[in-house]
């Protein structure tokens, strides 16, 4: 089973399956495997625009029988056409101070969620008389915020209408679905949207999310109890990117960012806009490991390094000379750090064919126990490629 617990349609996941690409952004991306049940929980934000057209572009590439392994939690909230749009000019009321936000309405609704005047999948299920009392009173409080905002209420609550009836047969307690599945000895993978840094309490803020994409995020967004997790893999590249505004310490203005944007393919996969590059950032890995306990980590696209002379890692920050013992929560201090690097030689030659760790150039391998003796954590895997079969298994 896999589960996905926060976020919207904000950020996107590409899965490689038989070289076939498929781009996911609310879907979990188990729903691509044909025994896996996929879920979408509780503190997910969920536009149903964007999930039905984002089914249609996947079957069209492949994906088949979806309708019987996607579950969706009656608890989660609804992104409207109109939070959206506030988003939009709320980042236009910000000028040279924007955070760079995707628009896709995700912190209006996470604001509606918290203000209690939220809409949920339940509510869309139940009485649409209520539904329609409380859409109408949420158009109606935005349009007093913002006088230019145009809203078609009544072509809303049409199409609503229709979504209510092609949505419902997804819909269940997942709640009680989880801990039922949980009981009968079955496995769950929880998957998490956006990365450590873009967490509203632990990030970059206020160059952050909505949600919170640490590890309280799965007890929160699944109804899911601390003793309940066991392992917590850490997805981490072999280099740090980052898509919108906000601090990067180790980011590369040069050629060599150039290369790791177009040897990485790096582009957001909801945005299209191109991600920042820049050196392994150890100090941030650490600084997420102690938030989320990553008892592992699955370090990806280590081949996107293969044609680099040397490489260079983050191992501190520095403030006025002095070597700081915490990651800073102010971002003109985080803008200000100077980066402590050790740097180690490339190995100048692909890894996409390897599959034994054993067989890893031992500059690669150099690379990779740095990382690992620095966070004091072990690497499970490695990704050389795109694909599924592009991993090193190295347990």
């Amino acid at each position: 089973m896999c589960y996905i617990l926060q976020g919207g349609n904000n950020a996107g996941h590409t899965v490689v399956v038989d070289g076939k690409e498929f781009d996911f952004h609310l879907l979990p991306s188990g729903i691509i495997n044909q025994k896996c049940t996929s879920v979408i929980g509780n503190g997910v934000v969920i536009h149903l625009p964007g999930l039905f057209e984002e089914l249609k572009k996947n079957e069209l590439k492949g994906m088949e029988g979806w309708q019987d392994r996607l579950i969706i939690s009656d608890r989660a909230h609804l992104v409207f056409d109109v939070h959206q749009q506030v988003d939009g000019l709320q980042e236009a009321e910000k000028g040279k101070n924007s955070l760079g936000t995707t628009k896709k309405g995700i912190g209006p609704t996470y604001s509606s969620k918290a203000t209690r005047n939220g809409i949920r999948i339940g509510d869309l299920l139940g009485d649409f008389t209520m539904f329609e009392e409380k859409f109408r009173t949420l158009a109606e409080t935005y349009k007093r915020m913002f006088p230019s905002l145009e809203v078609d209420i009544e072509g809303e609550l049409i199409k609503y209408k229709e979504y209510a009836e092609k949505i419902r047969p997804l819909v269940k307690d997942t709640v009680t679905y989880l801990h039922k599945e949980i009981s009968s000895g079955s496995k769950v993978l929880v998957e998490g949207a956006n990365a450590a840094m873009l967490d509203i309490d632990f990030g970059t803020y206020p160059y952050v999310t909505s949600s919170n994409c640490s590890i309280g995020g799965v007890c929160t967004g699944l109804g899911l109890p601390p003793k309940l997790i066991g392992e917590v893999l850490g997805v981490v590249k072999a280099y740090t990117t980052r898509v919108g505004d906000g601090p990067f310490p180790t980011e590369l203005h040069d050629e060599t960012g150039r290369l790791l944007q177009d040897r990485g393919h790096e582009y957001g996969v909801t945005t299209k806009r191109l991600r920042r590059c820049g050196w392994l950032d150890l100090v941030v890995v650490k600084y997420t490991a102690t938030v989320n306990g990553y008892t592992s980590l699955c370090l990806t696209k280590l081949d996107i390094l293969d044609t680099l002379e040397e490489i260079k890692v983050g191992v501190a920050y520095k403030l006025n000379g002095k070597k700081l013992d915490y990651f800073p929560s102010s971002m003109p201090e985080l803008s200000s750090v100077e980066v402590e690097y050790i740097t180690v030689p490339g190995w100048k030659c692909s890894t996409a064919a390897i599959r034994e760790l054993k067989h890893l150039p031992a500059q690669a391998h150099h690379y990779v126990n740095i990382i690992q003796e620095y966070l004091q954590i072990p690497v499970k895997f490695i990704g050389v490629g795109q694909g599924r079969e592009s991993v090193i298994n190295v347990a």
